[in-house]
Formats: C-alpha cells, structure tokens, sequence
C-alpha cells in the first residue's frame, strides 16, 4: 500500500543544505535573500549546480509562500532532462515531492522538486545533485588546469 502524500517524511530545506555540504566539500553555498545558491566557486558564488528558494521572490509559480514549501532547483545535463522529466509538458508546478522542470529555466535543463520525501531525496534527487555537481566541478578543474599551464 502506498502512503498518502500527507503522510509521507519530508526532508526539511536545512536538511538538504547540510547534505550538500557534507557531500560536497567543495560546495560554496551561499544564502542571499529567500534564495540559497550552490557553486563551486566561493569568489563569484557562480555557476551553480543547484539552488533552494523558500519564497515566491524569484518567480511566484510554485506559490511558495505556503508555511514551510520550498523549493530544490538542479541543473542537469540534457539527457538527464529529457529522461526524468521530458515527458511532463504541463506540470503542476504547485505539486509537492514531484520532479518537475523548474518554471523559469527548464530550457536550460534545470529540474524542481518541492519538499521531496525521503524516499525521492534518497532515490531521485541525491543522484541528480550528484550530476549536477559533477558537471559544474569538472568545468572548474578544467579552468583551473587551464590556468595553471598557462
């Protein structure tokens, strides 16, 4: 039997954030208003491989002024887009534990997901964040190698 979206364990946004930096030394997480930007790069704090807004402040189609939503963004890579949330052309951006595109930036392959159950963070979203890291570190290390040959 399948539990009811009411009763399922929600990981809360301080919860995502400490992940992030326990599995990712390297994040630079950095909170500027009601949005929490994650980077690899602490001096420009850009580009990001994922962000938690806790307010309608940046785009209101989520309604996340509701008490306690909020709201994980991911880059990920095309394939990865298409893969997980491609076929959904007309999300309910307001839905709980779903993975969505994200309102604004899905052309730029970026994924949403409002107060994910455990079960999703561990199963979906850990493996995307994973991606998303991924992606924006080794871009770094490759400007850093550039660098230091030059």
């Amino acid at each position: 039997m399948r539990a009811s979206p009411s009763t399922l364990r929600r990981v809360d946004d301080a919860s995502i954030l400490r992940y992030i930096a326990h599995a990712y030394p390297d994040a630079d997480i950095f909170t500027a208003g009601s949005g929490t930007f994650m980077s690899c790069d602490g001096e420009k704090h850009w580009p990001n491989f994922a962000t938690l807004v806790t307010s309608d402040e940046y785009d209101p189609a989520s309604n996340l002024d509701r008490p306690g939503v909020y709201r994980l963004n991911i880059g990920v890579s095309k394939a990865t887009f298409e893969r997980v949330v491609g076929a959904n052309p007309d999300p309910d951006y307001t839905a709980l534990d779903q993975l969505m595109p994200h309102p604004v930036y899905a052309m730029q392959h970026w994924v949403s997901i409002l107060n994910p159950s455990e079960a999703t963070f561990d199963k979906v979203v850990k493996p995307l964040l994973e991606e998303a890291h991924e992606r924006v570190a080794r871009a770094r290390r490759k400007v850093a190698d550039k660098q230091s040959r030059s």
